[in-house]
């Protein structure tokens, strides 16, 4: 009998009318509110961004975030998002604040990974530097129980597959690998006949979402308005979730919906659309 599929609601996807990078990330809507409009939706978890985990433990606390998700049968939490964790000075000192408050976190939340980032805008890479660095993290986010999970990105010095391969091989550590956004890997020009030849030890997070087969603006204003729910684009979901699926990743998916038509919806119609479209590509396998 197969694995059942449980679906996580990325932070964005559920957190109303804000976006990354914003001047102001935190949710709207309470954590509890969001935790009982996605498991009502049929989620399995939910995803945390640095400043709205921030918010929230100031308010209720760690233990009291991770007993409203007990109570509502969420077991799975993923966090971001950890930036210049590669760098020095002045970058390096605020990365590291948000390194320790993220790793104190997914210690006591069960976080099952902490979300990295590559360099923006950047054509060039200091590989063993790189590689040395996320080693590092790694084994300090296992000091605290989780992963480490390195999203491929288009608009980084991490875009191509035969670099983040590079940096998770070379660091060689059990707790560290790749995150694969379907947006990120088809707006890159990944094949996915590529994806599905990650070995399963690198794959440690997947994320589902879609997209129109037009750029709109820069890459990143795309990625931060124009995505589509899943089947609602020209991604083809269900082919990469079946690259994903020979790699032999068994874990839980994530759904990571970031639009501003979609941010704008009502919060259980939001969960609830996002959870049932992505569902729906597992069907069409």
């Amino acid at each position: 009998m197969s694995k059942p599929i449980e679906l996580v609601a990325a932070y964005w996807t559920i957190s109303g009318d804000v976006y990354p990078f914003a001047e102001n990330e935190i949710s709207p809507f309470s954590f509890a509110e969001r935790v009982e409009a996605a498991a009502k939706a049929g989620y399995k978890g939910i995803g945390l961004i640095h400043a709205d985990l921030q918010a929230t433990k100031e308010k209720i606390g760690l233990k009291e975030m991770r007993r409203i998700l007990d109570a509502n049968a969420m077991p799975h939490v993923e966090l971001e998002f950890i930036t210049h964790w590669f760098a020095s000075g002045e970058l390096r000192i605020a990365s590291d604040k948000v390194r320790r408050e993220l790793f104190d976190a997914a210690e006591v939340l069960g976080a099952r990974d902490v979300k990295i980032a590559p360099e923006f805008e950047a054509d060039t890479i200091d590989l063993p530097h790189v590689t040395d660095s996320f080693a590092a993290i790694c084994r300090e986010a296992a000091g605290h129980g989780t992963k480490i999970a390195l999203e491929v990105m288009p608009f980084s010095n991490v875009r191509t597959l035969e670099t983040a391969r590079a940096i998770v091989e070379g660091a060689a550590q059990p707790n560290g690998g790749l995150l694969l956004d379907i947006w990120h890997i088809a707006r890159a020009g990944i094949p996915y006949e590529a994806v599905a030849g990650i070995p399963k030890q690198y794959v440690v997070s997947v994320e589902l979402d879609d997209a129109d087969a037009t750029v709109v603006g820069t890459l990143w204003e795309d990625t931060i308005y124009q995505r589509r729910l899943c089947g609602e684009g020209v991604l083809n979901p269900p082919a990469f979730i079946d690259a994903i699926r020979r790699t032999g990743f068994d874990s839980f998916y994530s759904v990571e919906v970031i639009s501003k038509k979609h941010r704008v919806l009502p919060l259980e119609e939001a969960a609830r659309r996002s959870f049932e479209t992505t569902m729906a590509q597992f069907a069409a396998q």
